[in-house]
Formats: C-alpha cells, structure tokens, sequence
C-alpha cells in the first residue's frame, strides 16, 4: 500500500499531524491548502505540493481532505474538481467533520464515476493527530474501508467501521454531543474548586481517574488550569459541528438540551473574539480572577 501516491488536502492544525504519520508510514505525499505557508514545514520534510485540488486529484491514488466546513467539503468535491479529476479507482477519504448527507451526496457521485468514496471523520485533538492515536469513525463500503486500513492505521489508533455512506458522519455528530455537555461540565467543576481555593493539581488526583473522568479532563482540563487556550482544536469549528448535530437531532426529532446550551456558550465565546482559541476556552466563561 505504501506505494500508492497519497494526496492531501488541507494542512492546518490537525491535517499536518497526520500528513507527518502518513510520510513516516512511507506515503508519497502531494498536499494543497488555500493558505500555502500553512504547508512550508511539510514541503521541507519532503512533501510535494500541488496548486489546487484538481491537480491533487490528477495525482494521487487516495484523496484526503481535512478542510473546514461542509461547504468547503462540497467546494473541493464538486467545484474544485476532485471527483472530476481522480484516476480511475481513486478513493476518495473526507475526514473533515461535515454534514452526513453530504458525505451521502459524495458516495453517490463517487459510485457513478467508479470511485470508492470514504466518509471518516476523527476525534483526539491535535495531540491525537500529532501522535497517529486518533479514533477514525468509518462509512461508506466496507470492503472498501478495508482496502484503505493501512492509511488509516498510519494515523489512528480505534479505527471502526461504522457501516453504509454518512455512517462515519452521524458517528462523530454523536462524539461531539458527548464532548458538548462534558466541556460544561470540566469547566465548570475546575472553576468551583479554585474558587473554593483547593489545590487543583490534587483535585484533578483525584476525579480524572474515577467516574467524572475524561479524555477532555484530564488533557483540555489542565490546559484550562494553565491558560493554555491555544487551539488543538478551534472554538469555531465545534460551533460549526454543534450546528450540523442539532439539524441531524431535529431531523429524526430528538431533544437535545446539552448540545443547545453548549453551543450558546461557545457563540457568545465567538463574538467576545475567541473563535480561534480553543475548546478549552470555555473555562473562561466560569472562573473570575
């Protein structure tokens, strides 16, 4: 597998980790993003870039995209020319985000081209990118998601297939409705004990490895406690993903209370500016000096 041409697109803060582990896996990389310096640290380790998705498209044997928004998404697919101008057999792995009827919408198109579309969106942050541990949630044809294990092993640690085209989709929609109410929650527990004066290095001791514990405690939450509000992963872009689970939510006419509550507090964190920091930026919404 390692033979085949990997392109991809996007290399921002999660896609440069993971254009890192796929070169260490021995993947011939070709890369494009809209901002080119995004990408200079990976063309001086030997990545090659290329100037649009197209051209991406006309070279690579697998296509990945890790891109902002679902609009971006259609944009590379149908506007951009990724579908237009894959080889024949090309698969094609959207690990963006994005919404599962466009994931649908791109297996569809993909079919009819004879290309093997991939819906596979990530959770883990940046540490998880960096480090090739992320959890990958698969849809699309299994056999195809088999095809394309070594790719994904290159990058992950739990790599699950999920089932039929948006499956991946729906799956990460359900890991972000889990990390909505958990971020309320971790930011609001580490506000009331430094206000209740205690020793949080002490606190944390204690709670991350009971039943309060968590990926997002024990990693965002000490982020929280540092000020540490640099993004692994940005405000703006789990307000953007809150947005696509609450319209999946209404659409099969589930309530989902934490999931709104938590999206309030990060767009009032997005219009006080801090859009691009990260997550754990919600802490401050709770603690006062």
């Amino acid at each position: 597998m390692s033979e085949k041409a990997v392109g991809f697109i996007g290399t921002g803060v999660m896609g440069r980790g993971m254009i890192r582990n796929l070169m260490k896996a021995g993947f011939k990389l070709y890369v494009y993003n809209r901002t080119k310096s995004k990408a200079n640290e990976l063309l001086a380790a030997g990545a090659v870039w290329k100037a649009n998705p197209a051209a991406v498209a006309e070279t690579a044997d697998i296509v990945i995209t890790m891109v902002g928004y679902p609009q971006d998404v259609e944009a590379v697919y149908f506007d951009d020319g990724i579908l237009d101008h894959a080889k024949p057999g090309a698969y094609l792995i959207d690990m963006t985000t994005s919404s599962p009827q466009l994931a649908e919408k791109i297996s569809a198109a993909a079919q009819e081209k004879g290309l093997h579309a991939l819906d596979a969106p990530v959770s883990g942050g940046d540490v998880g990118a960096q480090n090739g541990t992320l959890s990958i949630m698969i849809g699309g044809e299994k056999e195809d998601a088999e095809t394309m294990a070594p790719v994904f092993r290159a990058m992950g640690k739990k790599i699950v297939y999920q089932g039929r085209a948006g499956s991946g989709q729906h799956t990460k929609m359900a890991n972000q409705i889990a990390i909505a109410s958990n971020m309320i929650g971790v930011a609001e527990a580490l506000s009331y004990a430094k206000h209740a004066g205690l020793n949080t290095d002490k606190v944390m001791e204690s709670i991350e490895t009971g039943a309060a514990g968590s990926w997002s405690l024990s990693n965002l939450g000490r982020r929280m406690l540092k000020g540490d509000f640099e993004p692994g992963f940005y405000i703006k872009h789990l307000i953007k993903d809150e947005r696509i689970a609450l319209d999946s939510a209404e659409s099969m006419g589930l309530d989902t209370p934490g999931l709104a509550l938590s999206k309030k507090i990060y767009e009032q964190l997005a219009d006080a500016g801090e859009e691009n920091s990260g997550t754990q930026a919600i802490f401050k919404k709770y603690w006062k000096e």
